[in-house]
């Protein structure tokens, strides 16, 4: 598998950040790690071993990023306000400087989110906020309030990094919702041990009620919070979000 190191300065975090590309060509994929993750898990954890025959086929290119958790989500005892905002940094660096470098580099003009856990929190929250620079997401086992990093807590920035509380305010009428009905997005999560569906269950209901045709897949009781069920799930729905049937082979 062709892989390529990047570390380049951001100006909106103030300092450089690594990514790692997996892959030479194809539909480009943000990956954003589990929570406190590193731009390398994407290898060490083996997703890249489940999603190899669409990397390698040339049918998607992954870059897996660094988070900042750890200065963000996972500092609880640091001034949540500030970190709302460092986090909000971070959205700007993915979304202002990454993602059109991304563009450019495949000559692609959408990307799909993709995380698992905190991970796919965030994955969701960016397709969610913007669906013009993501044209698909595919987010397992997510918590999709940020009661889960900034408990009760709540100010402008916090509101806008917390879906069930942005999309059950969302206009009937927004252009957002056109556009997600024309993409192909996916929210799963289980209902075994560690997984936690409800935040999940909300956006489903949210979803329902505003007419957004995202796929939310709740699976059983036998499905834990825990990376075999994640390749399980990747499988399944890449194919799928790639256009094909879910499952498909490549």
């Amino acid at each position: 598998m062709n892989t390529q190191y990047l570390k380049e300065y951001s100006p909106a975090l103030g300092r450089e950040m690594e990514v790692m590309v997996y892959g030479h060509a194809g539909q480009p994929v943000l990956y954003i790690p589990c929570q406190d993750g590193r731009f390398f898990d994407f290898g060490d954890f083996h997703m890249a071993d489940t999603l190899a025959p669409w990397i390698e086929s040339g049918q998607v290119i992954v870059f897996s990023v660094d988070t900042i958790d750890k200065e963000t989500w996972s500092d609880r005892r640091g001034d949540p306000y500030w970190r709302a905002r460092r986090h909000e940094w971070w959205m700007d660096y993915l979304t202002r400087e990454l993602a059109p470098r991304i563009m450019n580099w495949t000559g692609q003009s959408g990307i799909i989110a993709f995380g698992c856990s905190l991970g796919a929190t965030h994955a969701l929250n960016l397709y969610l906020r913007r669906p013009d620079l993501f044209s698909g997401c595919l987010a397992l086992s997510g918590i999709y309030t940020a009661a889960y990093g900034f408990d009760n807590y709540m100010d402008e920035v916090v509101y806008q990094n917390s879906p069930v509380h942005y999309m059950a305010n969302l206009p009937e009428d927004h252009p957002y919702i056109s556009m997600f009905n024309s993409q192909r997005a996916a929210v799963c999560v289980g209902l075994g041990p560690w997984e936690l569906p409800d935040s999940t269950r909300q956006l489903a209901g949210i979803f329902y009620r505003k007419g957004i045709r995202t796929w939310v897949d709740f699976w059983g009781y036998d499905c834990a919070h825990d990376w075999p069920w994640w390749y399980k799930q990747t499988a399944y729905f890449f194919p799928w979000l790639l256009g094909g049937e879910p499952g498909q082979n490549p």
